[in-house]
């Protein structure tokens, strides 16, 4: 059998973790750093960050076209740079209006990095072990997970409320991050040939269109918890510091359950995994919604992260297969917009909600926007997948 941890595929996999790492020290705690040193409300803070999603996805399928027409490992560094000096712009930043400037601005280097990142992943990786080499990059996401938030609370308590020391630490991570990137070496691929005439299939997985709505309803519920989990907790249940453990519990379950469901990709169990894990998810946004209690708080971060670990390389691996070899920027920017689509669609959502009709109404949206997700996914989605695959 053909090494799957050869040296490549450790530095991606080691870049990666740094990258979501450095995301992940401050993503958790951005509506209470917004809500205590600018006085922003819900709504407002939900406008704030989706500004960085919507322009992550609206750079993705650029990304794409950009990963599989020129040397990926060139445009990996570029991107990795950008996404390392827009740190410094939240230390500079002193009125709302400002932050949310370069907040917006950082969505594009970490929308491109990630997609080029996947991509040189795939392309180091020996094609026997694709599904399951997929699996375990995810494990760096995971890692950063369970890492960043609760570190992130952690060192805010012991810099005593000062928000700048996580961001220079995010910054100094980034810039690890993007060493290690730097010493990575790719092989050549076939490029796109870029003097063809530019048409929507460059720039986005046609074929993949039923999949890249069904995880756009998918990641919509993702969107509305992640962002607004910290503030319920302090505001409604009395949990303080709960963000840390809440991310450390999804995170858990999320490399639990890439663990366990890696061995079934490398046999091509694809579909299986995928309806295993939405349904899965399902139950934990259930769960969360009805339960408002620490029971549910933190028992929904476990089960959502048991399902989400199941289903999303799998889906990532559904758009590979569905793609040829040289237009896998193109897959992999597909599954990423879709993704952040729905993360966006569910901030601004879920704003909304929060403010007008309290959080109880947008957690239940969360959960009836996945309850169509599945339903789709198993009327749509799957079928299309097994008779268009391409291997």
């Amino acid at each position: 059998m053909e090494k799957l941890w050869n040296s490549n595929y450790i530095k991606i996999w080691t870049g990666n973790f740094l990258v979501h790492f450095a995301f992940m020290l401050i993503v958790p705690l951005l509506p209470l750093y917004l809500n205590e040193t600018f006085g922003a409300g819900k709504d407002t803070i939900g406008l704030v960050l989706a500004g960085y999603a919507v322009v992550s996805l609206m750079i993705r399928p650029l990304g794409g076209y950009i990963v599989d027409s020129f040397p990926r490992y060139i445009v990996l560094v570029i991107c990795n740079f950008l996404f390392f000096a827009l740190f410094a712009g939240y230390l500079v930043a002193g009125s709302l209006t400002t932050f949310a400037i370069f907040r917006t601005l950082h969505g594009a280097p970490f929308g491109a990095t990630t997609v080029a990142a996947s991509t040189v992943m795939v392309d180091v990786l020996p094609s026997s072990r694709r599904g399951e080499g997929i699996g375990y990059y995810g494990l760096s996401n995971n890692l950063a997970m369970a890492l960043g938030p609760a570190l992130a609370v952690f060192l805010l308590q012991a810099f005593k409320g000062n928000f700048q020391a996580l961001f220079w630490i995010s910054l100094g991570v980034s810039f690890l991050g993007l060493v290690v990137d730097a010493t990575i070496k790719v092989p050549r691929r076939e490029t796109i040939d870029r003097k063809m005439t530019l048409s929507l299939d460059r720039f986005f997985l046609i074929n993949g269109w039923r999949e890249a709505v069904n995880m756009m309803a998918i990641s919509f519920g993702y969107g509305v918890i992640s962002t607004y989990v910290a503030i319920y907790g302090k505001q409604e249940l009395g949990i303080e510091g709960g963000t840390g453990m809440f991310f450390s519990l999804l995170a858990g379950g999320l490399i639990l359950s890439r663990l366990t469901g890696a061995h079934a990709l490398r046999e091509g169990r694809v579909s299986r995994n995928a309806t295993m894990g939405i349904i899965v998810s399902l139950f934990g946004y259930l769960l969360f919604a009805a339960l408002h209690n620490k029971i549910g708080y933190y028992g929904a971060a476990l089960i959502i992260g048991l399902g989400n670990g199941h289903m999303y390389p799998a889906f990532q691996t559904m758009f590979i297969n569905l793609a040829e070899h040289n237009r896998r920027g193109t897959a992999n920017s597909s599954i990423l917009t879709a993704w952040d689509a729905g993360v966006g669609l569910g901030v601004l959502a879920g704003g909304v909600l929060a403010e007008h009709l309290g959080y109880h109404s947008a957690f239940w949206c969360a959960f009836a926007v996945n309850f169509v997700a599945v339903a789709y996914y198993l009327l749509a989605t799957r079928p299309h997948f097994e008779t268009n695959k391409l291997r």
